[in-house]
């Protein structure tokens, strides 16, 4: 069967492709195509589809004659030689290309790129306003990038005025990148306002713009403010869930190692802030996990400012998700020489390549060697080190870290409940529960406001039978701060039913099984309360469905047997 259905995928992807270039070749249906062509054109697109670049590349170098006639064709191999890399070549096809078709996108940002790499402003100026006006394949940039990169002409003639005119063109549904690029301009033009213009794009509620904190940095140290840098920073660096570029750069600044910071951008060099506006889209595409896309934004992102290593990052993470392995591992190992940081979190993300690509025992001794080698060790190399044994079932390992982490962090620290949350539930899956119950009540009294703790502990009592009415006043509380969880949803049903409140029980399960109608036990749960209520065959119809779910397991699966056959106790 699974042969079959290969067979019947290959067959449908040859017959669309077939017909992509025969619509696409139509244009001059006098013209004739070799087998050869064919066959380079499709196992190229083929290639480039599956993230294959330097294989789509092969293919289409032997087929550049059809540049002249197929538009399809240049983007396609214009995009395989971005993606590997070589600007030097696609500069020089796009070139060959513009003389026969003046209205492609990518021919027109790449030679508008080159031209203004040579300072020859005047043709940069024709190539990107020729963007404003062409849809074809980018249409969601129009208007966008013609005028973000003329106002960037402008700035480099120095011409603030119609610097600012262009970037006021910019339709407003990008008004979040507007400001991003206007704070750019106005550091360029070392205006008053770009510190207030940094903190507008900081604060913004919107959307999580944390990575502009360094942008406000990095302005605040080229002005000589070290001090005000400083404590801007603290706040924002020390938290766990800053990105990664927030908690280099406060790391940095502690070590006093303020050229770091300053190497990687400066706002004075137009490059660097057309760079990040290419890694603004990059970005975008890669969270729509179109991760071709983001590699060929953010390889030019790169290309303009190479010195920004940081965003390396982002290129090993779509590596990953193509499954290049290899590749994403080699990135990330790369990106260990940008400091301390980066290089741990690499190391992490290596481990999981290891795991995905060789075996869990690797994977863990990998990191472990990694840890090792750590100088300067805080509660965030042992939490997270606790973390990646936790979720590889390695419960006692991860105490022993969570525990340190403990010990080695403030009090004050957000972070506290969490860590005691996850060394409770190590303890709880190692039977010790005393200690695992000890840990969660800590927890919910740092910060009450927990659904999943409240959750965690609640249900534990109500499955061990234990303060059924203290689980289910905090069972009640979980569900208020997370209305549609399934999971929580149940686990108050199943609360009601162990008091013994069929009723309500009944429900609460039947909004579980809505909202996660796949999970055995949620089912299994809801059949309880309706055999309770006598509602006999429903009950038979919901068990039956949980033995035929693929995530049941063992013992689930046994208990229910037992039920189809004999029922429920009702004194149980």
């Amino acid at each position: 069967m699974k042969f079959f259905i290969k067979t019947i995928y290959l067959i449908l992807a040859v017959s669309l492709f077939t017909l992509n270039i025969t619509n696409s070749f139509s244009r001059d249906v006098n013209i004739k195509y070799s087998k050869e062509e064919v066959f380079n054109y499709l196992s190229g697109t083929i290639s480039l589809n599956r993230n294959n670049s330097k294989k789509s590349l092969e293919y289409f170098g032997k087929i550049k004659s059809l540049g002249e006639i197929h538009s399809n064709y240049n983007i396609k191999f214009i995009r395989s030689l971005i993606l590997s890399g070589k600007f030097k070549d696609a500069f020089a096809f796009a070139e060959n290309i513009s003389r026969k078709d003046e209205k492609l996108f990518e021919v027109n940002l790449l030679l508008g790129l080159q031209a203004y790499i040579k300072n020859d402003y005047e043709n940069a100026h024709i190539y990107f306003k020729r963007l404003n006006n062409i849809s074809s394949s980018s249409f969601l940039f129009e208007d966008f990038f013609g005028n973000i990169l003329n106002s960037w002409i402008k700035a480099s003639e120095n011409n603030k005025i119609e610097s600012f005119k262009f970037l006021n063109k910019i339709p407003k549904r990008y008004n979040k990148l507007k400001i991003i690029q206007e704070s750019f301009l106005h550091c360029y033009f070392d205006s008053p306002k770009t510190q207030v213009l940094f903190e507008k794009v900081i604060g913004n509620e919107n959307r999580n713009f944390s990575r502009y904190n360094y942008f406000l940095v990095n302005y605040l140290l080229s002005k000589n403010e070290h001090i005000a840098a400083k404590l801007f920073i603290h706040e924002y660096g020390e938290s766990h869930d800053s990105p990664l570029l927030i908690r280099q750069t406060h790391h940095f600044i502690k070590k006093n190692k303020i050229k770091k910071i300053t190497n990687f951008f400066n706002c004075k060099k137009p490059k660097d802030s057309m760079a990040e506006i290419f890694y603004v889209i990059a970005n975008m595409y890669s969270t729509q996990k179109n991760y071709q896309m983001s590699n060929f934004y953010l390889n030019i992102s790169l290309y303009l400012n190479d010195k920004f290593k940081p965003n390396i990052i982002l290129l090993a993470e779509n590596y990953y998700f193509q499954n290049k392995f290899e590749l994403s591992k080699k990135t990330y190992n790369s990106a260990k020489s940008i400091g301390s940081i980066y290089s741990w979190f690499a190391s992490k993300s290596i481990s999981l390549i290891i795991k995905e690509t060789e075996n869990k025992k690797n994977s863990i001794s990998y990191l472990k060697k990694a840890f090792d080698s750590l100088k300067n060790l805080n509660f965030n190399h042992y939490y997270e080190l606790a973390n990646y044994y936790k979720d590889n079932e390695l419960f006692e390992e991860s105490i022993e870290y969570y525990s340190l982490a403990l010990k080695n962090i403030n009090q004050e620290n957000e972070l506290l409940p969490k860590i005691l949350d996850r060394r409770g539930i190590s303890y709880e899956r190692t039977g010790k529960w005393k200690k695992a119950e000890k840990d969660f009540l800590e927890s919910l009294r740092l910060s009450p406001e927990q659904p999943y703790v409240l959750n965690y502990l609640a249900y534990t009592w109500v499955d061990k039978k234990i303060n059924i009415d203290k689980a289910l006043k905090m069972l009640q509380k979980a569900v208020e701060l997370k209305k549609n969880d399934g999971y929580i949803i149940d686990s108050l049903g199943w609360a009601y039913y162990r008091n013994e409140n069929y009723i309500e029980a009944e429900k609460f399960l039947q909004k579980a099984v809505k909202l996660l109608p796949l999970d055995p036990i949620i089912n299994d749960h809801y059949a309880d309360a309706l055999w309770m209520l006598n509602k006999n065959i429903q009950a038979r119809y919901f068990w039956k469905n949980a033995l035929g779910l693929d995530s049941i397991e063992s013992k689930t699966k046994e208990k229910i047997n037992q039920k189809l056959i004999f029922g429920i106790n009702n004194k149980s």
